[in-house]
Formats: structure tokens, C-alpha cells, sequence
């Protein structure tokens, strides 16, 4: 018994054995600087980067505060993610639970009566119950470390599920933003388009009324006329392009298709890069989407591991003890006990046709496909941060020229109109000058649009959107 025990020790001793590599993070050059920062994106250091801040500190609209946070409880693909992770929990500790001993239980009864007629002569006839009630124990001593590999892969998924929640909260408030921010927009060029409509019906009003003195003639009718069903015909254009913006929202929310409620108007909307980027090197930190591709890394590098655990022995310790008697009364006396304990056993594989070293190349190609996903996703954000932070710039000049030439236009309108009625030039370049500032209308309200989109846009490259103010509740944190 002694040797049993001192074995016994000496191969819990010798558990820390680790076949397989250990994991490092693969080098990737990262650039000094993000390219396409410049005029108009801040540049001075800072505490944290501007996607370190949570998104109600980004957007200040307290009615789109209200339907991110009902989005963040209520939609459909943030509660499938919360399960996700709580799947992955459990898998963990299935993939741990075989490094404890197994225990299992079992019982038997059975009646016999003997046959007076039976193949030994002369013994009487009896009845009598025999029982047994005995437990099992099977544990297999992770000499190797199959187990503890095993155990590393099962945590690095489930922090990458849970790195995947952080990449659709991420997604999710970044598109209701972004379908928010569109809302409004439309609802500003409805507002333009209905003024313009008013506009052109009382200017077709006072022509149609010089017509009748006979100051001019039916063709300055017929071109307010056809520049006014123009206007009409972007109304209800817009009024559908609305709705259907709407029902986009309330599935965002996990809500039928309705109305959805509105608060600053689009030229109200505060949304500025409020701090610099921050240095590339920080964003593998910041990036959920990163640190997802990561995680699935870290867990294919350790199934190498458990792969070539399985070319070691298997030493496995097994035992039962229990209690057994013909007599039920007697089963749980001294005599009616009894035990059993092996010795470890040893398995070693010898042939299993090429199966368990195909597993272990077959791990290390998953691996490297695992490592190219990593440099690929970092490639990806740099080029996403670069991308953004040229639009942030460039879309910012374009409203800018976009606000000169809306204010030219209408200037020019107004005078095109008292030069028309003063009788100094001809209708057309009343009509010209009104075509044209409506139109240099709805293009700068698309520029407005593109230019707050486009700091929603750097926001999430930079790895901003999921950090909340408080976990929906119900959901693992």
C-alpha cells in the first residue's frame, strides 16, 4: 500500500509536464503614426484615445442615448451573443472536469430461491435476497497535460465569445448611430423639399397672375410649373425612404416596424474628434474584433498541445469498494465490505494508422491559419482608422464649401427674383437660380450627413462603441 501511495504521489508530482508550445503573440509591424491624420483631427497627447470614450460621451443626443440603451437589452443579436458566452462557460469546465477523479455509484438487488431439485442433491429449498451497493473511481492523471491544454483552448474561446459581444454591442451602436444620424438627415431634406414646394406654389401664383395682365407670357407658367411637380416628386420619395429608416431602427431595438422618436435636429448634432486617435500600437489593445481574432489564436496553439499529448501514454488510476451480502440486513456490517485498487494504468499508442500525428499537423496548420487571421484583422484596422481619419478630414471641407455655396445661391436667388420683377431680366434666371439652390440644399445636408457618419466611422475603427455605462442586465459580464 505504502508503494501505491509513494507512485500515486510521484505522478501528481510530475503533472506539470507540458507538451506542446507555449503562447506568444506573433510580431506585426506596427506604423509610428496612423496615416491621414491632419487638419481638423486632433493631434495633441491626451489621457486616451478617442475610441477609449464610451458612446454617450460621443453622442450627446439623449433621445439616441435612450435607443442605444434599449437596443443594448432588447435586440435580438446581443441576447444571442450573452447565450453564446454562457455556452462557452460550461464548455470550460466540461474540458477541466477530467483532471478530478471520477466517481460513479451503483446498486443491485436480486431475489433467488433454489431448486430442492437442482444439481446438488441434498440442499433444501430456500429464498433469500442478495444485494450490492459499490462505487467506482476512474482518474487519469494528465501527466502530460491533454487535460491542461484542453482547459487553455476551452478559456481562450470562451474570451472570445466574449470578445465577439464586444464586436456586436460595437456594431450595434455604431449602426443605429449611423441609421440615426440618416433618419435625420432625411427629415432635414424632407423639411427642405416641403419649403421649396411652398415656395414654388407662390411663386407659380404670382406668375400665373402676371399671365393674366398680361405682363408675361404662358411660358414663365409652364417652368414654375414643372420645377413645382419636381419639388412634389421628392417628397414622397423621401417620406418612404423615412419609414423604411424607421422600421431599420426598430429592429435595431428588437421591436416591430414603427415610429421612432426623434431628438437634436441634424445641424444640432454635436459629434467631434474630441481627442487624437492615439498611437497604432494601442489599438491591438482596443479592438474587440482584434482580440477576438486573438483569443481564437491562443486556443488553436494550445489544441496543438492536446494533440500531441495523445502520442504520450495515457496513465489512468482506477478503484471500486462497496458492500456485498445474501442477506440485506447484513450489508452494511464489516464482513460485508470490500475494495479494489489498481495499479496506474499504462496505455501507449502504437499504431493508429498516422490518425493522432495527422491531428497534431492537422492542429498546427489550424494554428497558422489562426496567426494569418490575427495579422490580417490588425492589417484591417490600420487601413480602417487610415480610411476614416482622410474622411473625417476631407468630408469636413466638403460641408464647409458645400455652406458657401448654399449661401451664394441663395443670395443669388433673391436677387434673380427682384431683377426678374423689376423687369430687368427674364424668368429663366429666376427659375435657374431656385433649380439650383434646392438642389445645393439637399447636397449640403448629404454633406453634413457623410461628415458626422464619417466620425462614427473613426470611432469604431479606433475600437470605440462597445465600452457602456452599465451591463445590460442579465447578461455575463
Amino acid at each position: 500500500m505504502k508503494t501505491c501511495s509513494a507512485l500515486l504521489l510521484a505522478l501528481l508530482l510530475a503533472g506539470g509536464c507540458l507538451v506542446g508550445p507555449n503562447y506568444e503573440r506573433p510580431e506585426y509591424p506596427s506604423p509610428e503614426k496612423f496615416r491621414g491624420e491632419g487638419p481638423g483631427v486632433p493631434t495633441q497627447p491626451a489621457d486616451a484615445s478617442f475610441g477609449e470614450l464610451k458612446w454617450f460621451e460621443v453622442f450627446k443626443d439623449e433621445k439616441l442615448q435612450e435607443l442605444i440603451r434599449i437596443a443594448l437589452i432588447e435586440n435580438y443579436d446581443v441576447q444571442k451573443a450573452a447565450q453564446r458566452i454562457l455556452q462557452a462557460r460550461e464548455q470550460v469546465v466540461i474540458a477541466r472536469s477530467p483532471i478530478f477523479p471520477a466517481l460513479d455509484a451503483s446498486g443491485a438487488m436480486e431475489s433467488v430461491r433454489t431448486s430442492e431439485r437442482g444439481f446438488t442433491p441434498g440442499i433444501p429449498r430456500t429464498d433469500r435476497v442478495v444485494g450490492l451497493l459499490f462505487g467506482n473511481l476512474a482518474w487519469e492523471i494528465d501527466f502530460f497535460g491533454r487535460i491542461r491544454r484542453a482547459t487553455e483552448a476551452a478559456r481562450a474561446e470562451l474570451l472570445a465569445t466574449e470578445e465577439s459581444r464586444r464586436v456586436v454591442i460595437q456594431t450595434l451602436v455604431t449602426d443605429l448611430a449611423r441609421a440615426y444620424i440618416e433618419l435625420r438627415s432625411l427629415d432635414l431634406q424632407l423639411e427642405i423639399s416641403k419649403r421649396t414646394v411652398k415656395t414654388r406654389e407662390e411663386s407659380l401664383k404670382l406668375v400665373k397672375a402676371r399671365f393674366d395682365y398680361g405682363w408675361d407670357s404662358l411660358t414663365p407658367v409652364l417652368m414654375t410649373e414643372n420645377l413645382l411637380y419636381g419639388a412634389r416628386s421628392v417628397v414622397p420619395d423621401l417620406e418612404r425612404a423615412i419609414e423604411q429608416k424607421e422600421n431599420q431602427i426598430s429592429v435595431l431595438l428588437g421591436r416591430n416596424p414603427g415610429p421612432i422618436a426623434r431628438g437634436k435636429s441634424l445641424v444640432q448634432q454635436n459629434l467631434e474628434v474630441s481627442v487624437p486617435p492615439g498611437l497604432p500600437s494601442t489599438l491591438l489593445e482596443r479592438r474587440p474584433d482584434i482580440r477576438f481574432a486573438e483569443q481564437l489564436l491562443v486556443a488553436a496553439n494550445a489544441r496543438i498541445g492536446e494533440a500531441k499529448a495523445l502520442l504520450y501514454p495515457n496513465i489512468r488510476l482506477t478503484g471500486s469498494a462497496g458492500w456485498e451480502t445474501a442477506a440485506l440486513k447484513h450489508l452494511f456490517t464489516g464482513p460485508a465490505s470490500f475494495w479494489d485498487i489498481a495499479l496506474p494504468s499504462v496505455t501507449q499508442p502504437l499504431f493508429t494508422g498516422g490518425r493522432l500525428r495527422a491531428g497534431v499537423r492537422s492542429a498546427e496548420a489550424r494554428t497558422q491559419e489562426a496567426m494569418l487571421a490575427y495579422k490580417q484583422a490588425v492589417q484591417q484596422s490600420f487601413q480602417d482608422v487610415s480610411d476614416a481619419l482622410v474622411a473625417v478630414r476631407k468630408l469636413k471641407e466638403v460641408r464647409q464649401e458645400a455652406e458657401k455655396q448654399t449661401a451664394a445661391l441663395a443670395k443669388q436667388t433673391d436677387l434673380a427674383n427682384q431683377r426678374y420683377f423689376g423687369g430687368v431680366t427674364p424668368y429663366l434666371e429666376v427659375l435657374d437660380s431656385d433649380r439650383q439652390l434646392f438642389e445645393a440644399e439637399l447636397r449640403l445636408t448629404q454633406a453634413r450627413a457623410n461628415e458626422l457618419l464619417a466620425v462614427i466611422g473613426l470611432y469604431r475603427a479606433l475600437g470605440g462603441g462597445w465600452q457602456t455605462d452599465s451591463d445590460p442586465p442579465d447578461l455575463p459580464k
